[in-house]
């Protein structure tokens, strides 16, 4: 049985939540863009410290995630997913201090989509794993002779396998609702607020870094949230998925009006292909969801 049939949300009503989920996307790139603008002060561990500190604080506040009862299983997955959070995050700042930020964010989407396509036994999804593949290779080719910087290629890969560990585990938690996330956050600032910490020192407690700390915390992580759960509880699995494949499209326009990276027409294309990867991935997932 459908978890929520699609023609029960009004007109008006879906409309809100079109635009909340593309107002969480365009948060969460234009949040990026600004972490990235900080690196110069504390370096890409201080700004996640502060992105993950902060949101941790945010969040807890406003769910109170230790009223959680967990056995040993639960609390195993939710430190589970907490590092994973964590993890990712440094992960793919330290891919945004040598790459740009669109170039970042496309490779990192591969994770969630070979979670997805892996599962999957549909004979279409071999057209979305080669037009991401495709778009792979496309990012480096419009980098010229110089190519792209190997440590941030690195380091967006390495975070696309987090995010799609992070999917997996995430699944054993969803059912925590917004205090798992909360309480997810707070574990993940367990990992990062110290080796951020180490790495910027008493830089990360200057008025200045600690404003726009909070302002990248409120853009990449509180508002996001608050905007996916009003637009989750709306729309069709399907329509929501592909509004949020457009994360590398949109995170390219953020790097470009942001940060003033311009990209070459070939990584452009390669963006299109994984965009349109990510959302051929979240059409064939509501298909194989919906049942029979």
């Amino acid at each position: 049985m459908a978890a929520r049939p699609e023609t029960t949300t009004p007109a008006g009503s879906q409309g809100l939540a079109i635009a909340a989920a593309l107002g969480a996307l365009i948060s969460l790139q234009t949040g990026a863009a600004f972490a990235k603008s900080l690196f110069p002060a504390v370096g890409a561990e201080g700004v996640a410290a502060l992105r993950i500190g902060l949101a941790a604080i945010l969040l807890g506040l406003a769910l109170r995630p230790w009223r959680l009862r967990l056995d040993a299983a639960g609390w195993r997955n939710l430190f589970a997913y907490g590092a994973m959070l964590g993890l990712m995050n440094i992960l793919i700042y330290r891919a945004f201090a040598t790459i740009p930020l669109g170039i970042a964010i496309s490779i990192e989407v591969l994770g969630p989509i070979g979670v997805a396509l892996l599962a999957s036994r549909r004979g279409l999804d071999l057209l979305w794993i080669a037009l991401a593949l495709a778009g792979l290779v496309l990012l480096p080719l419009g980098a010229g002779e110089a190519g792209l910087d190997w440590r941030g290629m690195g380091f967006a890969l390495a975070a696309a396998l987090c995010w799609g560990v992070y999917v997996a585990v995430g699944g054993r938690v969803a059912h925590l609702g917004g205090q798992g996330v909360a309480a997810g956050m707070a574990i993940a600032a367990l990992l990062v607020v110290p080796l951020g910490a180490a790495h910027a020192g008493r830089a990360l407690l200057t008025p200045d870094v600690l404003a726009t700390g909070l302002v990248i915390a409120l853009l990449s992580s509180a508002l996001p949230f608050l905007l996916d759960i009003h637009a989750l509880r709306r729309l069709p699995q399907k329509l929501f998925g592909v509004l949020m494949s457009a994360s590398p499209a949109v995170s390219a326009l953020a790097g470009l009006l942001v940060l003033g990276e311009a990209l070459h027409p070939l990584q452009w294309a390669g963006i299109a292909a994984i965009t349109a990867a990510c959302a051929g991935s979240a059409l064939a997932g509501a298909r194989a969801a919906r049942p029979d």
